[in-house]
This record gives structure tokens, C-alpha cells and sequence, in this order.
């Protein structure tokens, strides 16, 4: 099997080629810049430019499956310029890449996943979001989500399983939110958000790849939440993460209108609730390692710390 990955160099992207290439399978991936051609060991670049539309169409050759999980990071202060990055980085991808399939014979190609997110849900603290749910949400995140899912839909005119993986709060200690949420815990400054009440549906970064390489290998269709079992409250998570690294929690919750003074529009990620379901991926045989929050954070601060040891193993 030979796999195409589109933001091969991101967080999820780099687990998810890692383990591929742990388990044998070929990978082409796509990158915007020419010095990253040869940046994966073990896999082989193209260049893209979804600004222009320009594709190596020899990215596609021998490939049998198509990873899509290119899209500027939301973690950044949304100005309206980013915002449009945002946007544009993920629709744009996928105009891209339908556009180069229309240049092939596409029938050695046999699946199709694309990251989706579970920004579509409305915000609630109770609805239980599946993925029968057809509402969206009325905020930026929530536009964005709709047209991404819509222009990957566009791709279903090339007879190819398609699946929509809508992601949660990826855990990784590489990246992502993990990192920022446990730095001030570990300076005595940890606090939740808000009511701490707002529902926060995670995967750990091992399961999240895991689950899209499941998808490929069972040539998935349709939409499928990529979420562990047990969404957590904001206060649990908070608590869940100080308890692990051994911090007590010793300052108030924080003000919405205190992280909107900071972060702007981009605050509403800190309080956005969206309780979802992940029982349609495990009704497909998918079974998660990591089904609760402690034992997920318990195995990613280990990993950090046991990296951390080595680094200074090295470096003293």
C-alpha cells in the first residue's frame, strides 16, 4: 500500500506518516516548500502550491489511498488576514488536489480521508453530538467546518470512499493545546475557564493516528468523529492535568471576558462546549487504547518526561 499525505510536517501529520511507515506502507507526501522535499526519512516529497492550484501530479503514482490533513493551525490570533488563511488552507487544499485527479486515472485509488472538525457542532453544555446531528454551528469555526466538509464532498464525483474525520482536542505533548494548558499548571498558575462546565471531547494523539490509518485500511465512508470515549467538563481536565503532574490548582477560573481582552475572537476555542460521540467509529471495529483522560495524560507526560531525561542525558 502506498499512501498520498497532505500536512505530512504537522502535528497529527507527523504521527500519522510515522506510523505508516512503522507498518510498511509507502508514503508520498505533499509540501508548500521545496526545502522539505526530502524532510520525512523514509518517504518521498512533492511540491504543491494551493494558493496557485499547482500539483506534482507524480504524487499520485502507486498510490492507493489519499490522507488529507493540511489546514493552518486555529491556534493563532484570529485578524481577519489569518482568518482567511484558516479558511483558504484547508478549501483551497482540496480544490488543489481535486484538480490534479482530474489529471489521472484515478481507479487505482481506493479511499479517501480527510480531516473535518468537531467545531461544526453548535456550542452546547447538553446536547450529545453524533454524527447524525445536521446543525451547525454559528461561528467562524463553524462556516469553516461546513464549506471544508463541502469541498471534500465534491470529491465523491470520483467514485472514491470518502470518509470525514472530525476531530476533537488532540492530546499531544508535541503540540496542539496540551502544552499551553500545562504550562501554567506547572507554575502554580493552572485555573479552568470560564464555568469550567463547557465539554471538551479530546482523542490522544496515538489513537487520532490510529484511527485514520483504520479509516485507509477499511476504506471508511462517510462522516465519523474522531473523539476517545469519554469527553471531559473543562474544570476536569484542568484538574486531570494538574493531578498528573503532581501541581495543585491554586487561582480562581478565569473570566471569559479577561481571555477575550487577551485573545480576541480566538478566545471562543477556550470556551466552546461540544459533547460528542464516538460510538459510529467504534461500532466499525475501531478500538481505542486510550478511553479515559487520566490514563491518556498519564501516558503522554511519561513519554515527555522520559524524552526530556535522555535530552539531558545527552546534553550534560
Amino acid at each position: 500500500m502506498k499512501v498520498l499525505v497532505t500536512g505530512a510536517t504537522g502535528l497529527v501529520g507527523t504521527a500519522f506518516t510515522a506510523l505508516c511507515l512503522e507498518n510498511n506502507i509507502d508514503v508520498n507526501y505533499l509540501t508548500t516548500r521545496r526545502d522539505k522535499l526530502t524532510a520525512i526519512n523514509g518517504a518521498r516529497g512533492f511540491y504543491w502550491n494551493p494558493s496557485t492550484n499547482d500539483i506534482d501530479i507524480e504524487c499520485f503514482e502507486g498510490v492507493s489511498a489519499i490522507v488529507n490533513l493540511a489546514g493552518a493551525s486555529i491556534a493563532k490570533r484570529w485578524t481577519k488576514a489569518y482568518k482567511d488563511e484558516i479558511r483558504t488552507s484547508r478549501v483551497a487544499s482540496l480544490v488543489t488536489l481535486r484538480k490534479g485527479l482530474e489529471k489521472i486515472d484515478v481507479r487505482e485509488i481506493k479511499s479517501i480521508v480527510s480531516a473535518s472538525a468537531i467545531g461544526i457542532y453548535p456550542n452546547s453544555l447538553s446536547h450529545y453530538y453524533t454524527e447524525q446531528t445536521h446543525e451547525v454551528d454559528d461561528s467562524f469555526l463553524g462556516s469553516v467546518v461546513k464549506e471544508w466538509e463541502q469541498e471534500i464532498d465534491s470529491l465523491t464525483k470520483f467514485k472514491i470512499n470518502i470518509a470525514k474525520i472530525r476531530i476533537g482536542l488532540v492530546l499531544s505533548c508535541k503540540g496542539g493545546a496540551l502544552p499551553s494548558i500545562a504550562r501554567p499548571v506547572k507554575n502554580y498558575l493552572g485555573a479552568a475557564f470560564g464555568t469550567g462546565e463547557q465539554w471538551q471531547s479530546w482523542i490522544h494523539i496515538e489513537d487520532l493516528a490510529r484511527l485514520f490509518l483504520f479509516a485507509v485500511q477499511n476504506e471508511l465512508e462517510g462522516v465519523y468523529n474522531g473523539v476517545a470515549p469519554n469527553p471531559v467538563t473543562n474544570i476536569r481536565l484542568t484538574k486531570e492535568v494538574a493531578a498528573v503532574l503532581k501541581k495543585p490548582l491554586l487561582l480562581p477560573n478565569v473570566p471569559q471576558v479577561i481571555m477575550k481582552g487577551i485573545l480576541g475572537e480566538m478566545s471562543y476555542l477556550l470556551f466552546a462546549s461540544q459533547r460528542v460521540s464516538s460510538k459510529k467509529i467504534e461500532g466499525s471495529g475501531f478500538i481505542f487504547h486510550y478511553k479515559n483522560i487520566s490514563n491518556a495524560l498519564e501516558d503522554l507526560f511519561e513519554v515527555e518526561e522520559r524524552s526530556d531525561n535522555i535530552y539531558n542525558k545527552e546534553y550534560v
